[in-house]
């Protein structure tokens, strides 16, 4: 079992920086690939990036590529996402969820453990 939090949403302005983390409860965190989705009003969920248990390998939706960093610190049970030059269109509730398939799962039907989200709102 894996519980997730999320934390560092907010308001910030376009071209700006947000940087989100993710705590996760276990001690089998390391073993876990650990991915961010996220769902803008009357949208579907969508895959932003995701991480291998060891951090060598990530992987990107183009949207955000060049712009959003995931790196995890397994000593800390912790996975982070670095959003940078951020646009009103990453305006979301950003989620991050925990994954024991694949090697760098990019659907959410691969995650088993979801956190309860944190809004990022970017304003124009």
């Amino acid at each position: 079992q894996v519980q997730l939090v999320e934390s560092g949403g907010g308001l910030v302005q376009v071209g700006g920086s947000l940087r989100l983390s993710c705590a996760a409860s276990g001690r089998t965190f390391s073993s876990y690939n650990m991915g961010w989705f996220r769902q803008a009003p009357g949208k579907e969920r969508e895959f932003v990036a995701v991480i291998n248990w060891s951090g060598g390998s990530t992987y990107y939706v183009d949207s955000v590529k060049g712009r959003f960093t995931i790196s995890r610190d397994n000593a800390k049970n912790t996975v982070y996402l670095q959003m940078n030059s951020l646009k009103p269109e990453d305006t979301a509730v950003y989620y991050c969820a925990a994954s024991l398939r694949g090697t760098l799962p990019n659907v959410d039907a691969m995650y088993d453990y979801w956190g309860q989200g944190t809004q990022v709102t970017v304003s124009s």
